[in-house]
């Protein structure tokens, strides 16, 4: 991997040079940085752990976020940036489906208003797409960090005045981040860099942590239903976003996955987000679980769904956000796989992940089936087996460390 500039460097302001002191590793100096990663939520996620690393590397700059409201969420749970703020999509779209030139300009106006009275000097662009590198340099930064085609798409790379090349389009989303970063520092210092953002958060395997408030709400709910104490459960979160219903494992297959949870002395919970669509989907597998199923407390924001996947004991999903949510908050994964790449959408690496998938020759696809063959082939056996042997392994892994979990760093893969 490797940077080029199409600019030289800016000796920067007093503050900005001791910022950069603080970073050190040569990296260039800044005191107000931007990072743009707009959506989709799954995505934003996984920029995180980059973004921790940014964060330490210039601690005490001033670091914001463009993001689009749906994401928003993710990023303040983080707690990593001073300043979120949000690219009105849906607003800017409405007035063109309107003809309404004039809310558009305004609205486009204002968000690029306060891009500007911000006064960035460098800018990370980790989206790659037209909207996203128009808008990096829109946001009038001197130095404008984006990836070099094919990462780059829809000619993002022409807003960019440092490119990084030699990123591999097979790795993992988290590994493709990290690249963007490493590619600032000097290249004695590179490798380091990439270490730290693709891998786990000093001092742990968790990088997202509940908030006190999230927590009190939850137990509040759990107290309600008489569940106040429950811990450990398997959690079993069925849907996808709306575009990609490919992903979804079906309805019965979810039940049966539970059911042989559940005869093997695993309490099993199935989570639910706040819109209709992902409550009729867990109310559906609760019903075809035959009673032994539990619907858990609606999850009506990211903080929500943290609190909740901090007290189980293992997570069960498709690829998703949700999924990718929990191997940040450190819990123990299974992801079942099917038209999505295996490698470019692997969980975080810092906590315990187990992954189901049968290769197909059709397999891995971007645009999905109304039948996907890829997900039915999964074995609710397999799935369930491959849960109970990772939880077999987080309780002999407490036992043997006198109560700290394991923090796993294999992928393991299981077919049908």
């Amino acid at each position: 991997m490797s940077l080029e500039s199409s600019t030289s460097s800016n000796p920067g302001r007093p503050s900005t040079q001791r910022a950069a002191a603080k970073a050190g590793n040569g990296l260039p100096p800044a005191d107000r940085i931007l990072v743009v990663r707009l959506g989709a939520m799954g995505d934003v996620v996984r920029t995180l752990p980059s973004v921790a690393v940014l964060r330490s590397l210039y601690p005490g700059a001033h670091l914001a976020w463009l993001v689009e409201p749906a994401s928003a969420g993710v990023v303040e749970a983080s707690g990593l940036v001073d300043e979120v703020i949000v690219f009105p999509r849906g607003e800017l779209v409405e007035a063109l489906r309107a003809v309404d030139g004039l809310s558009f300009v305004r609205r486009l106006t204002g968000l690029l208003r306060k891009l500007r009275g911000r006064r960035f000097q460098l800018a990370l662009d980790y989206h790659g797409l037209l909207k996203s590198g128009l808008l990096t340099w829109l946001s009038g930064a001197a130095t404008r960090v984006g990836f070099a085609r094919p990462i780059a798409r829809e000619g993002a790379s022409l807003f960019a005045n440092q490119l990084v090349y030699g990123v591999d389009s097979e790795s993992s989303r988290y590994a493709r981040n990290a690249a963007l970063l490493a590619a600032l520092a000097q290249p004695a210092a590179r490798e380091t860099v990439r270490r730290q953002a693709e891998g786990p958060a000093a001092g742990g395997g968790a990088l997202l942590s509940v908030s006190p408030l999230a927590q009190a709400r939850l137990a509040a709910r759990l107290r309600v239903a008489g569940r106040e104490r429950a811990r450990g459960f398997a959690l079993i979160h069925p849907g996808s976003s709306a575009g990609t219903r490919h992903k979804r494992y079906a309805p019965a297959s979810w039940a049966e996955v539970g059911r042989r949870l559940a005869e093997a002395g695993v309490q099993v919970w199935v989570a639910t987000g706040p819109n209709r669509d992902e409550r009729s989907l867990a109310e559906e597998i609760v019903r075809l679980g035959e009673g032994v199923l539990v619907l858990a407390p609606e999850t009506r924001s990211i903080e929500d769904l943290i609190a909740l996947q901090s007290r189980c004991g293992i997570f069960l999903a498709c690829d998703s956000g949700p999924l990718h949510v929990a191997s940040l908050v450190g819990v123990p994964v299974v992801q079942l796989l099917g038209p999505t790449h295996p490698a470019q959408n692997a969980p975080w690496s810092a906590g315990p992940v187990r992954r189901v998938r049968v290769p197909l020759p059709c397999s891995p696809c971007r645009r999905g089936c109304g039948d996907p063959a890829c997900m039915r082939v999964l074995a609710p056996r397999t799935v369930a087996r491959v849960a109970l042997e990772l939880l077999e392994a987080e309780r002999s892994e407490v036992e043997s460390t006198g109560g700290e979990g394991t923090n796993d760093r294999e992928a393991g893969e299981a077919g049908a």
